[in-house]
């Protein structure tokens, strides 16, 4: 069993003890993640580019709090959708390496339509 799969069941496992996959339907738990990443958003907010790429100890445990959050609420929002996030993750980088060749890519920031 993998790490994902063993988190997955223990969120399942989780939400049955509290009785609260009444709540979780994918509509509740995509809001959920938004608002969660709103708040991982948040930890950076007042930050320069130089102090987010080094960030104080706190700043540190807040965005982890958050990243845990955010993780924990999309394993739950695939399980409830029946969709395997590395599948789907590899499927991702796939589309994207076509969109983006490293030829045109490489040191900008541009969308793939503007190469």
């Amino acid at each position: 069993m993998s790490e994902l799969q063993r988190l997955r069941d223990a969120l399942r496992d989780f939400a049955a003890a509290r009785e609260w996959n009444q709540f979780h339907s994918p509509k509740n738990l995509a809001m959920a993640l938004s608002a969660e990443a709103g708040e991982l958003l948040e930890t950076f907010q007042w930050l320069t580019e130089v102090q987010s790429r080094n960030p104080s100890p706190e700043a540190l445990a807040a965005a982890s709090e958050e990243v845990a959050d955010v993780l924990l609420y999309l394993i739950r929002l695939c399980d409830q959708l029946g969709i395997d996030p590395i599948a789907a993750a590899d499927r991702k980088m796939l589309a994207n390496a076509a969109k983006y060749p490293v030829d045109k890519a490489r040191g900008n920031s541009k969308k793939y339509t503007e190469l």
